[in-house]
C-alpha cells in the first residue's frame, strides 16, 4: 500500500506523542514493504528526504511566525501536496487544525483518523475556541472513512455521540530496564525519596489540586514538577506555591533517559490528567516501573485499573502522600510493567495498526457520512 501519514510536526520526533508514534509506525510500515510518505514542518530540524526507509516531505508551516493559525496553513500545504500523489491511504492524526479542509483531500484515498482525546473540553480554550474545536471534531468524524480511538473511553464516546464506531488500539511505550542513579545527582534528590508530575502546566491536568494536597501535607519529600512553566497558568502556579520550598518548578526536560531515571526512583508518580485519550507519559510511566498516583476518570481507569492508587481531591493526594510508600507496593508496579510488555508494547501497538490498515483497505472506501 501505499500510505500517508500527516498531523504531526514530523519525524523523527521533536516533540511530542503523535510525533513518536508517527515515526515507529512509519518505519514499521517500510520494513513491511510498504511505500510511506510522513509530512514534516519544512523547519523541523530534520531536513533529509528520506528516514529509515520513510519518505519524508516537507511543507511550509508558518507556526513559529504567526502562531496557532499557522497550523491550518501547515495542514492544508500538506493536503494540497497529497493530492499529488496517489495515495492508497491516509492516516490523520488529530483534527484540530485538519478537518476544516475535509472537502479537499484526495476523493480516492482512504481517510483513517486518529480522534486523540476530547480537544474542546480543555479549559485552556475559551467557550467560543471549544465550541469551533468540537465543530471540528465533528467534521473529522463524518468525513472520515474509518476512524482510531486510543482509549475505550474515545471508542464509547464516538459510538454514543455520533453513532460511528472506531477501532480501539492503544498508544505504545519502550520497556525501561537500565536504571542509572547517578542521574539524580544533577537534581539534588535521593532515591526513593521524592515524588514527581510530568505534565504541561494546564487545569484539566490536575497540577493544582496535587500541588495543594502537597503544600498542606506533614510529608517533606520534594516533589518535582516537570514541565514548561513560562506560560501564563505555570506563572501563576509558582507564585501560588513560592512559600513551599518542596515544590520544585524544573521545567521541562526532553532527555528520555533522564525521564525514565526519574520515574523509576521516584516514591510517588502522579498523573493527574483528565481530557480523554491514552495518555503516553501514562504508558513511560508504567514501562519505568513508576508507583503512579492517577485522577480518578475512566480514561485513566481503564489503563491502570487496580494497579495505582487515585485521587479526585487535595485531600486525597494529601492522605495517599502521607501514607504510601512504594516499596510497599511493588505488586502494583509489576502489574503494570507486565501490561507494557504483554499489551502496550510498540510492536504489538504496530503490528495492530498494520492489521486494521489491511482490513480496510480490504473493504475499500465506505465510511464516510453526509456532511
Amino acid at each position: 500500500m501505499k500510505i500517508a501519514i500527516f498531523g504531526t510536526r514530523g519525524i523523527p520526533n521533536h516533540y511530542g506523542g503523535f510525533e513518536q508514534f508517527a515515526e515507529y509506525f512509519s518505519v514499521f510500515l517500510a520494513e513491511k514493504g510498504h511505500e510511506v510518505v510522513v509530512y514534516n514542518s519544512h523547519n523541523h530540524p530534520y531536513q533529509e528526504q528520506h528516514f529509515k526507509g520513510v519518505q519524508i516531505v516537507h511543507c511550509y508551516d508558518p507556526e513559529y511566525r504567526i502562531g496557532t493559525a499557522g497550523q491550518f496553513i501547515y495542514d492544508l500545504n500538506c493536503i494540497l501536496d497529497m493530492r499529488k500523489r496517489n495515495f492508497d491511504i491516509i492516516l490523520q492524526l488529530g483534527y484540530t487544525s485538519s478537518s476544516i479542509w475535509h472537502f479537499l483531500l484526495p476523493k480516492k484515498a482512504m481517510i483513517i483518523t486518529n480522534m486523540d482525546g476530547l480537544e474542546w473540553k480543555r479549559t485552556k480554550y475559551s467557550k467560543s475556541v471549544q465550541q469551533v474545536l468540537l465543530y471540528a471534531e465533528k467534521l473529522a468524524v463524518k468525513s472520515s472513512d474509518y476512524l482510531i480511538s486510543d482509549s475505550i473511553g474515545i471508542q464509547k464516546y464516538l459510538q454514543t455521540k455520533y453513532q460511528k464506531p472506531s477501532e480501539y488500539i492503544a498508544y505504545g511505550a519502550h520497556l525501561f530496564e537500565q536504571p542509572d542513579e547517578t542521574v539524580l545527582s544533577k537534581y539534588d534528590l535521593e532515591a526513593y525519596n521524592y515524588h514527581m508530575i510530568l505534565a504541561r502546566l494546564e487545569p484539566e491536568n490536575s497540577i493544582e489540586i496535587i500541588l495543594d494536597g502537597v503544600a498542606k501535607s506533614s510529608d517533606e519529600q520534594p516533589v518535582l514538577v516537570i514541565g514548561n512553566h513560562n506560560t501564563a497558568f505555570g506563572n501563576y502556579l509558582k507564585t501560588k506555591y513560592k512559600d513551599c520550598s518542596k515544590i520544585r518548578f524544573i521545567g521541562a526536560v526532553y532527555d528520555i533517559n533522564q525521564l525514565n531515571n526519574l520515574r523509576y526512583f521516584s516514591n510517588l508518580y502522579f498523573h493527574g490528567h483528565t481530557v480523554g485519550g491514552t495518555n503516553p507519559s501514562l504508558l513511560e510511566a508504567m514501562a519505568s516501573k513508576a508507583l503512579i498516583v492517577a485522577h480518578n476518570n475512566e480514561f485513566n481507569a481503564a489503563i491502570l485499573k487496580e494497579n495505582a492508587f487515585y485521587f479526585t481531591s487535595a485531600e486525597d493526594v494529601n492522605k495517599i502522600l502521607i501514607e504510601t510508600k512504594k516499596s510497599d507496593n511493588l505488586q502494583k508496579i509489576a502489574n503494570n510493567f507486565e501490561a507494557i510488555a504483554n499489551e502496550f508494547n510498540w510492536e504489538i501497538i504496530n503490528g495492530k495498526y498494520a492489521h486494521f490498515f489491511e482490513e480496510c483497505f480490504s473493504k475499500g472506501v465506505n465510511g464516510k457520512t453526509e456532511l
